[in-house]
């Protein structure tokens, strides 16, 4: 570990601090150049904007530009760390944004006094971008960023904490449920982290036709259940009535467990009481709720994943977000809503199904991946990725309300 972290140091201090720069789009050499680039040139593209706000898109990068913006209060599995400190995990962002959609980002990192001060920033500076991804910021507080800046913008804000792993988990687990011979209609789903990630992967699956009464989701306190008054209205439009309080009582005969919270918190004890042919997706990271090794001397008929690149089926947000925002720019999407979540969920399902290119199996040094229990997921490299996902976004933005449609 300590040989990691001074590599993870090196890498990001030398040759250039960092992970990401601007470069200029258009020849600058000379002084015609300048004259078209500057001062008396670029006064006509300002005219045109004045005229027009939609020439933005004809004459600046704002079509191809996402804003990713955090307070620094979720980052990570390392918490409320502050806006300066998460510029690193942003900066990531930018890159992956750009290597697998070509998409440009200015990463902003917003330190300010309240919900709403942080909410006029973002509504402020706006018009610089196509979209705005909100990243790493805490609920609930993440719940009302979303929610208000999708009233006041007139273009897509997505928060990926909380429907980049919801598309992800979503996508994985149809696929498990397929191999090992169930429906997400009739699935038992227990979900064990009831903050943006959790909230927002229950609301995707009623959507994709999970039943309400079916998703037992638990926080800190134990069950999240009609019967108590101390959890938020985000949790609180989720609550079930069920008799179940503990998380072990609510595993007991279930099909599914999905983790979005700490380390170590599945006890092989409670693996096995699951139903037959179970779905763990442990995704709590570095460490999941449940290491694999431990998870496979308790059951032999599991499908497990996890949120790591060093297991099977890893699942990760940068198998969504970047295909997703690249789709909604090509349409000039003007916000995100549900049928846009579920084409990405059956365009990833779908790609997993068929056969591996040879270039991802180099990628990742291997001989042979094919669908089954430890493929249900494509993989980051695979460049088929950006031909399958943004299409289907795109024809999803054409079918889809103005509106983003939220289940409460």
């Amino acid at each position: 570990m300590a040989d990691h972290r001074a590599k993870a140091l090196e890498y990001h201090e030398h040759p250039t601090p960092g992970k990401v720069s601007i470069k200029p789009t258009k020849p600058f050499t000379t002084a015609k150049d300048l004259s078209l680039a500057y001062t008396p040139g670029v006064a006509e593209p300002v005219r045109e904007i004045h005229q027009n706000p939609e020439n933005a898109y004809r004459f600046t990068n704002k079509g191809n530009l996402v804003g990713v913006v955090t307070d620094g209060s979720a980052v990570l599995g390392l918490g409320d760390v502050g806006a300066l400190a998460g510029k690193p995990v942003m900066e990531g962002k930018a890159v992956l944004f750009k290597r697998f959609a070509n998409i440009d980002v200015f990463d902003i990192e917003i330190s300010a006094p309240s919900t709403e001060a942080f909410i006029e920033t973002v509504a402020n500076i706006a018009p610089t971008f196509g979209a705005i991804n909100l990243e790493d910021i805490a609920a609930p507080k993440c719940f009302v960023v979303e929610e208000r800046l999708r009233e006041r913008l007139d273009i897509p804000v997505f928060h990926d904490d909380q429907h980049g792993t919801a598309v992800i988990v979503c996508a994985g687990l149809i696929n498990a449920l397929a191999i090992q011979g169930k429906r997400l209609q009739d699935a038992m789903i227990v979900i064990l982290g009831a903050g943006a990630a959790g909230i927002a992967t229950t609301r995707l699956l009623i959507a994709m036709g999970s039943k309400r009464e079916n998703i037992i989701l638990v926080d800190r306190r134990g069950v999240v259940h009609t019967g108590r008054t101390d959890v938020n209205i985000y949790k609180q439009a989720y609550a079930i009535d069920t008799p179940a309080r503990t998380l072990s009582e609510a595993l007991l005969g279930s099909d599914v467990f999905i983790g979005v919270s700490g380390p170590n918190l599945l006890s092989p004890e409670m693996l096995a009481t699951m139903a037959d042919r179970p779905i763990v997706f442990a995704l709590s990271n570095p460490v999941p709720e449940i290491m694999p090794d431990v998870a496979m001397a308790a059951r032999d008929d599991l499908i497990l994943a996890t949120g790591r690149s060093d297991f099977p089926n890893q699942v990760n947000n940068s198998l969504c977000f970047p295909f997703v925002f690249r789709g909604a720019l090509n349409a000039r999407a003007k916000r995100f809503d549900e049928k846009i979540l579920i084409a990405a969920v059956h365009a990833l399902a779908e790609l997993a199904k068929e056969p591996v290119p040879k270039e991802v199996l180099d990628a990742y040094d291997l001989n042979e991946l094919s669908f089954g229990k430890d493929y249900i997921l494509p993989k980051q490299f695979d460049p088929r990725l950006v031909e399958r996902i943004p299409p289907k976004v795109e024809e999803a933005v054409k079918q889809s309300s103005a509106s983003f449609q939220l289940i409460l």
